[in-house]
């Protein structure tokens, strides 16, 4: 088990990620891949509030609707779902009053009677800081939320939140939640990850496996013929340099006898800061690879080899 950050939340260092709930897998093939995570030793979950708005016939809340609706039918003892705030299309933004509503019909989605981990999705310039800060602090201090978090914000923006919630006098940040992976690594590093030592905030990425990049399924540099968003964003990593990646990736895992997929995670989890990648999936055949990343401890060789060839950033990244 892995501790989030300054928090009581003691995690399986692997999040599900729920994006894919009541969009690529409805309710029953959800229903599923949670079952298989959980029976696999899962218990964290990772979904937002906006999840998945836009998906024609959908308008934000589908994920939450179905993660909540498994809860209750399945009772699961330990489990900690994370959700987030500030891009539904009904509860845009960070200002106060549209936080505290967010969280209150999250919550009701969900079924529970508090949120375990609250995000700030993406950050709000049009509403001061202080404002969406003490937003949260309230969420906390009225039981709604038991700890909050960050997503896609800046390290000067971490450092500001942290610092306004020192001299409110209420909950600071135990998580962020950047876009970070083996293919992505440049600003995480050289900026999130300082302030995430410096705070001791814990590091719980997204497109851990890189649109499916990492998981080895695009294995040519002709990206014709992929035409899903999915593929298209995975495309752009099938570069030479990529494709090294690819191979040293498959040779360390064989070593294991461990999938891409896997050795890809296991990478990331050991990178500074990290407590849990997020990955998702679609189908319960895809499950067994995630948990497997989660277990994975690569050498300190494996590690410096992964890291060094990787050392590069794609166009457009």
């Amino acid at each position: 088990m892995t501790r989030i950050g300054t928090s009581d939340l003691d995690i399986f260092p692997l999040s599900l990620g729920g994006n894919v709930f009541g969009w690529t897998a409805d309710r029953d093939a959800s229903f599923a891949v949670l079952d298989a995570f959980a029976e696999g030793g899962g218990d964290f979950i990772d979904t937002a509030d906006a999840y998945s708005a836009w998906v024609p016939g959908n308008s934000g809340g589908e994920s939450e609707t179905i993660i909540g609706e498994w809860l209750a039918a399945r009772k699961p003892e330990g489990v900690v779902v994370a959700t987030k705030v500030s891009q539904h299309p009904d509860f845009a933004g960070l200002a106060a009053a549209n936080v505290r509503r967010a969280a209150e019909a999250s919550l009701g989605r969900l079924g529970v009677d508090a949120i375990d981990l609250y995000y700030a999705h993406f950050d709000d310039e049009s509403v001061p800081l202080e404002e969406t800060v003490g937003a949260f602090g309230e969420l906390v201090a009225d039981g709604l939320v038991r700890h909050v978090a960050v997503s896609n914000y800046t390290a000067e923006r971490i450092r500001g939140w942290i610092g306004i919630a020192d001299r409110l006098g209420v909950a600071r940040p135990v998580a962020v939640q950047p876009h970070y992976n083996l293919v992505h690594r440049n600003t995480v590093e050289e900026t999130i990850i300082p302030v995430a030592q410096e705070f001791d905030l814990g590091l719980v990425p997204y497109y851990s496996l890189a649109s499916g990049f990492l998981t080895g399924k695009y294995r040519t540099t002709d990206a014709s013929g992929q035409s899903s968003p999915r593929a298209q964003g995975a495309a752009k990593y099938a570069t030479e340099q990529g494709l090294r990646v690819i191979d040293a990736l498959q040779e360390i895992g064989d070593a294991h006898g461990a999938s891409i997929a896997a050795t890809s995670l296991a990478w990331l989890r050991a990178q500074p800061t990290v407590v849990a990648p997020i990955a998702s999936a679609r189908t319960v055949e895809q499950v067994p690879d995630l948990l497997a990343g989660a277990r994975l401890e690569l050498t300190a060789d494996e590690v410096a080899h992964l890291s060094s060839i990787s050392e590069w950033t794609p166009a457009n990244a």
